[in-house]
């Protein structure tokens, strides 16, 4: 915490001090797992279902791949199993921009926070 966190701290009364505390700065897990609760978390829980299960799907191909014996059947589970994969990552990727929005809001109520004291 710095010196302005200190000061903006020692300003506020009870109430705005709640309201502080329900703004601060959150680690990376607890961003994360703060997708999963409130109005849209319904459609994290969608994506990481369907995350989970393309990727289940594409270590088994994978395993099939690395089983096969002739070519062209090495080659049918190889590109499944890579694609397959790809997209799982990308579903999963799809949620860092709204960890990165969850932030900035965060912060956009800190600082209204900080005018309304100032007034």
């Amino acid at each position: 915490m710095n010196k302005l966190d200190r000061m903006i701290e020692e300003a506020l009364s009870e109430e705005d001090r709640a309201i502080l505390e329900a703004t601060a700065e959150q680690g990376w897990f607890q961003q994360s797992f703060g997708l999963f609760t409130g109005r849209n978390g319904w459609v994290a829980w969608v994506l990481m279902a369907a995350q989970t299960a393309l990727f289940v799907a594409g270590a088994w191909c994978a395993v099939e791949f690395y089983a096969a014996t002739e070519v062209l059947s090495a080659l049918r589970w190889g590109m499944t199993g890579a694609v397959l994969l790809i997209v799982a990552t990308s579903l999963k990727l799809s949620l860092m921009p709204q960890i990165q929005a969850d932030r900035v809001l965060r912060e956009l109520r800190r600082l209204e926070l900080m005018l309304a004291k100032r007034d």
